[in-house]
C-alpha cells in the first residue's frame, strides 16, 4: 500500500497516482516439531502434570495436509514447516510478523498494522501486486487470485486463537493449489468440534508495550456441544484484541496513535452421519481496525528517525481497515477404494487504507498554478467477493500405485475504489484542485482447471510421485475515471484469456524408517491480466512463471531424540510482472525481468530429556536479477529488494512439576534477521536495512482447569527499522519523504485461562 522503492504496489490507477505524487518461540520444522511437548498426538491440557505426562524422551509425530492427504510431515518429499497452536498460544502471536525470522526461508513484512502483511518465500516477491504465496484456510483458498486486489500485500493475517496449526510450504504448489502459490502457501487448519465431550474456554490477559500510555488487553472464549454423540456437534468461539498505539505524531500533537483493535469469530458445525462420511461446516469473521499506521520518518541523509525511534511528523491520520468473511462446507467421503472430498466456499473481504502525501503532492500545489500549498490523500477500498469448488478423489495407500484427481473452479469479483484528495492546511477541500483523482476499477477473475498426481512404487523404499494441473483463467476488467485532472476521465475495458500447465516430479528413497531422501522439480505461476488502455501499452500482461528444483533430506536419530530437516534449492523466475510508466507518466504492468534465487534451509530439533526440547532453525536465501529490470531502475546480477541473505532462530521449552499437583513450563527464543537493501542495488533510491535479533520469553504454570502464563516479546527492546519506503516531489523526482515500519516494542503480558 506504501509507495516505496520497490515498483509496482498499487494498481493502475494507484500507480498513476504514485506516479504523479511521487519463529519466534513456537515455530517448529515439519521434522521435529509438534507444538507438543508430550508424546504422541496428546495436546497438553491446563493443569496437566505435565513431567509425568510424557511418557518418553522422543520427538512427536506431526500430522499435516500438505499434498491434501493426510500424511507424517517426514514423510512428505517437500520442505514444510509447521506452527502449532500451542506455540501460537506461548508467544502470544496475534499477527504473522511475530514469527518473522523464525521459519527457514520465509520473510514477514508488516506495512505498518495486522492484515497490511507481505510473505516472501525463498526470494519469490510479490513486488506489491498479485500474491505469489497462496493462503487456504483448511481446504479452500481465500484472496484475490488477479493482481488488480494488490493482494501481494494483504496476505491474510489471522487472529490465531482458534487454529489447530498454520502450515508452510516451501517452493511452488501449482500442481496441487494453482494460481497465486509460485513461490509457496501458507495453511491454516482451523480446529474441529468435538463429537464427544461438552468443553469449553474462557481467557483473557492484558500488556504493556513500551512507550504506550493506554494498556493492552486481549479476551476469548469457545464452547463445544455435541449435539447428538459422536455424530453431531458445534463450536462456537469469540476472540478480541486491543493492541495500544505507541507512536506520537509530533507534527499534530496526538500520542498513540497507532492503535490496533482485532476481532475473530468462528461457528464449525460437524455432522459424521456414518463411520464413512464427515461433514464440517464453518463461517469465520475476522477483522483488523487501526486508527493509523505504525512508521516513523526518517532523515533522507543518516536514515535515523527526525523525531525520535517512535515518533512520526505525518499531516494526516492514515487508518488501516481490513474485514473477512469465510464460509466453507466440506465433505469427506471414505468410498473403500478411494477417499472423495468436496470443499465449497464463499468468502468476502473490505479493506481500506489512507497515505498522507502532503509532503510530496501537496507541497507541489504552487507548481500547478495559483494555488497555495496544502495537505493531500490517497484513500482506496478495496471489496472482493469470492466463490471457489474443488472436486478430488485419492486413492487408498498401496503398496505400488497411488493416485488424486481434481477439478477446481473459482469466480471473483472485485473492486477497486480510489480517491486522490487536496485539502488547505485548514482541512477544507481545495477547490480547483480536488478531487485529484475519482476512480474505480472492477475485476472479474473466472478459472478452471484439472489436476492430478501419480505415485508408483518401485520398491519399499524408493517412488516418484508426478503431477499436472491444467487451468485456463479468464478476466474481464473495468477501469472508470469520474473526476479529477491526472488520469483521462472515462470508461475503458480490457479482457485477457489464458491457458497454463504447471508440473511437478518428486523422486524419493526412504533409507530406513526414519530417514528420507528426495528430489523435487515443480513449476508454477501467476495469473496476469489485462492492462490499462493506453497507446503503446500491451493490452494484457503475461503470467510469470518459475520452476524450482529442490533437493532435501529428512531424519531422526538417536532413538528419535534429534531430527533434521535439510534442503536447498534453485529457482529460476521468467516475465517478472513489475510496473512502468509511459512516457506521460501512466503506470501499467509489464512483464519486464527475470531472476534467480538460490539458497539452503535447515531445521532440527532436540530432545535431550523428557522435559526438555530444544530447535535451531536458519536459511540462506541469494536473489538476483539474471538480466536488466529498467522497471526497477535493476541491473543484471542486482539482488532484489528487501530479501535477507540469513535467518536463524533457537528454542527451547522446558516443563517440570511445581508442588500441590501445580504444573510449569519455561521457554524462550532468539531470531535473527541479517541485512537487506530496500531496492535492488544500482537503484539511486536502495537504502539498507540493518539486520537485527529479537528475543522473547515465556512461562506458564498451570493445575486442573487453570493456567497463568506470562511473556515478553522483543525483551531487548530494539528498534530496527524495516520496510524503508520512499515518496518523491511529482515534479523534480526528488525523494521528499523517507519513512519506515516500526517494530512493536518491548511486550509484557499476563494471561488467564481456564478450561472445563
Amino acid at each position: 500500500m506504501n509507495t516505496t522503492n520497490k515498483p509496482l504496489q498499487r494498481t493502475v490507477l494507484a500507480s498513476t497516482m504514485v506516479a504523479v505524487f511521487s519463529l519466534s518461540l513456537g515455530t517448529a520444522s515439519a521434522q521435529d516439531q509438534s507444538a507438543n511437548i508430550s508424546t504422541g498426538s496428546t495436546t497438553r491440557h491446563a493443569g496437566a502434570n505435565k513431567a509425568n505426562k510424557m511418557e518418553a524422551a522422543t520427538l512427536s509425530t506431526v500430522i499435516v495436509t500438505a499434498e491434501k492427504r493426510s500424511q507424517d510431515a517426514r514423510k512428505v518429499p517437500s520442505s514444510i514447516s509447521v506452527v502449532s497452536a500451542e506455540q501460537l498460544q506461548n508467544q502470544h502471536v496475534s499477527s504473522l510478523v511475530d514469527l518473522a525470522g523464525s521459519i527457514p526461508g520465509v520473510q514477514i513484512d508488516s506495512g505498518g498494522t495486522p492484515g497490511q502483511t507481505s510473505i516472501i518465500i525463498r526470494g519469490i516477491s510479490s513486488f506489491g501486486e498479485g500474491a505469489v504465496v497462496g493462503t487456504y484456510v483448511d481446504d479452500s483458498p481465500l484472496g484475490a487470485s488477479g493482481n488488480a486486489a494488490e493482494e501481494g500485500s494483504y496476505q491474510l493475517d489471522l487472529l490465531p486463537y482458534d487454529l489447530e496449526r498454520v502450515e508452510v510450504l516451501r517452493g511452488p504448489q501449482g500442481t496441487l493449489y494453482g494460481a497465486g502459490a509460485m513461490g509457496g502457501l501458507v495453511k491454516y487448519v482451523l480446529k474441529e468440534p468435538d463429537l464427544d465431550v461438552v468443553s469449553g474456554k474462557v481467557g483473557g490477559g492484558i500488556s504493556s508495550v513500551s512507550g504506550a500510555s493506554a494498556v493492552g488487553w486481549d479476551g476469548r472464549a469457545r464452547l463445544n456441544l455435541p449435539l447428538i454423540q459422536d455424530k453431531l456437534g458445534i463450536a462456537v468461539s469469540v476472540a478480541q484484541n486491543q493492541t495500544p498505539g505507541y507512536i506520537d505524531n509530533v507534527v499534530t500533537g496526538k500520542n498513540d496513535i497507532n492503535a490496533v483493535t482485532q476481532k475473530s469469530g468462528l461457528f464449525s458445525l460437524l455432522w459424521k452421519p456414518s463411520d464413512d462420511v464427515k461433514l464440517k461446516v464453518s463461517a469465520l469473521h475476522q477483522s483488523v481496525n487501526a486508527d493509523d499506521n505504525g512508521v516513523i520518518t526518517l532523515d533522507l541523509n543518516t536514515q535515523q528517525p527526525i523525531y525520535g525511534e517512535q515518533k512520526t511528523g505525518a499531516l494526516l491520520a492514515q487508518p488501516f481497515r481490513k474485514q473477512v468473511n469465510f464460509y466453507s462446507a466440506t465433505l469427506n467421503w471414505d468410498l473403500h477404494w478411494a477417499d472423495f472430498t468436496s470443499a465449497t466456499s464463499y468468502s468476502t473481504s473490505n479493506l481500506g487504507a489512507t497515505l498522507d502525501y502532503s509532503p510530496t503532492f501537496g507541497a507541489a500545489f504552487p507548481l500547478l498554478g495559483n494555488f497555495p500549498a496544502g495537505l493531500a490523500s490517497y484513500e482506496s477500498s478495496h471489496d472482493l467477493k469470492k466463490v471457489t469448488q474443488e472436486f478430488r478423489l485419492a486413492s487408498k495407500p498401496d503398496d505400488h500405485i497411488e493416485w488424486l484427481l481434481g477439478a477446481f473452479y473459482t469466480r471473483e469479483n472485485g473492486a477497486n475504489h480510489q480517491v486522490g484528495r487536496s485539502y488547505t492546511f485548514d482541512g477544507a477541500p481545495l477547490a480547483g484542485l480536488d478531487p485529484i483523482l475519482n476512480g474505480v476499477i472492477a475485476n472479474t477473475y473466472k478459472e478452471g482447471a484439472l489436476f492430478g498426481n501419480l505415485t508408483y512404487k518401485f520398491t519399499d523404499k524408493f517412488d516418484i510421485t508426478a503431477g499436472l494441473r491444467y487451468a485456463r483463467n479468464e478476466q474481464n476488467y473495468q477501469q472508470d475515471v469520474t473526476d479529477g485532472f491526472i488520469v483521462p476521465l472515462g470508461v475503458t475495458y480490457g479482457h485477457s484469456a489464458e491457458d497454463v500447465l504447471t508440473w511437478m516430479l518428486t523422486p524419493k528413497y526412504q533409507l530406513n524408517d526414519d530417514s528420507m531422501l528426495y528430489i523435487r522439480a515443480a513449476s508454477g505461476y501467476r495469473p496476469g491480466g489485462p492492462n490499462i488502455a493506453l497507446p503503446g501499452v500491451p493490452p494484457t500482461v503475461k503470467s510469470d512463471t518459475l520452476i524450482n528444483y529442490e533437493a532435501g533430506w529428512k531424519s531422526l536419530f538417536f532413538e528419535r531424540k534429534v531430527s533434521v530437516d535439510f534442503s536447498i534449492y534453485a529457482i529460476n523466475w521468467r516475465g517478472i510482472q513489475l510496473s512502468t510508466q509511459t512516457s506521460d507518466g501512466l503506470g501499467y504492468i509489464a512483464n519486464a525481468a527475470s531472476a534467480t534465487s538460490r539458497g539452503a534451509e535447515l531445521s532440527t530439533a532436540f530432545r535431550p530429556t523428557r522435559n526438555l526440547q530444544l530447535s535451531f532453525n536458519a536459511g540462506y536465501t541469494n536473489a538476483y536479477l539474471t538480466e536488466d529490470a529498467p522497471a526497477l531502475l535493476g541491473k543484471k546480477g542486482d539482488s532484489l529488494p528487501g530479501i535477507p541473505r540469513f535467518t536463524s532462530s533457537v528454542n527451547s521449552d522446558y516443563y517440570f512439576d511445581l508442588p500441590n499437583a501445580w504444573g510449569a513450563h519455561v521457554g524462550g527464543g532468539y531470531r535473527w534477521i541479517g541485512g537487506r537493501w530496500s531496492g535492488v542495488n544500482s537503484s539511486p533510491y536502495t537504502y539498507r536495512e540493518n539486520g537485527y535479533g529479537v528475543l522473547d520469553l515465556n512461562a506458564d504454570i498451570s493445575k486442573d482447569i487453570w493456567q497463568v502464563r506470562f511473556y515478553i516479546k522483543n525483551l531487548t527492546n530494539t528498534h530496527p527499522h524495516l520496510n524503508i519506503i520512499y515518496r518523491q516531489n511529482p515534479f523534480t523526482g526528488d525523494v521528499a519523504v523517507l519513512q519506515s515500519t516500526v517494530m512493536q516494542p518491548r511486550t509484557v503480558g499476563l494471561e488467564f485461562n481456564v478450561q472445563f
